[in-house]
């Protein structure tokens, strides 16, 4: 598969990702915790992450572009993990419904900043085009 179309599944699985993510929250946000969503709607995320980890994998690889190697790189994962945390929470019926909507929200401003740090290329993300 050719690098342009690796980065197109790649970015169409950051969009199905995030959009899943913001629906299953906002879904549990609105219904106190109450899972009342398909079977579709529960294995879908799993499916879309792990073609969005693996085509990020092989864009690394191919682009010879590697984690404590490039800082930009470095940037994205960590914060990738930090998503990965705070979403859990956002999506846990043990965390308290109070801490969902916030948990939530800080998820989906950590997603946009992972999306600015990989457009950018630059750990600073959209904060790089600001000029001092």
């Amino acid at each position: 598969m050719l690098y342009a179309e690796l980065k197109m599944v790649h970015v169409t699985s950051v969009i199905l990702s995030g959009t899943l993510f913001g629906w299953r929250a906002f879904r549990l946000a609105r219904s106190s915790g109450a899972r009342t969503w398909g079977k579709g709607l529960k294995v879908a995320p799993h499916i879309v992450d792990t073609v969005l980890l693996l085509s990020g994998v092989s864009l690394a690889i191919l682009s010879h572009q590697y984690p404590f190697v490039n800082g930009w790189l470095t940037a994205k994962i960590l914060a990738l993990l930090l998503y990965i945390l705070v979403g859990k929470m956002a999506l846990d019926s043990r965390t308290p419904t109070a801490w969902r909507g916030w948990t939530a929200f800080m998820a989906m401003l950590i997603f946009v900043y992972i999306i600015g740090v990989a457009w950018t290329r630059d750990p600073w993300s959209f904060l790089s085009f600001v000029r001092w």
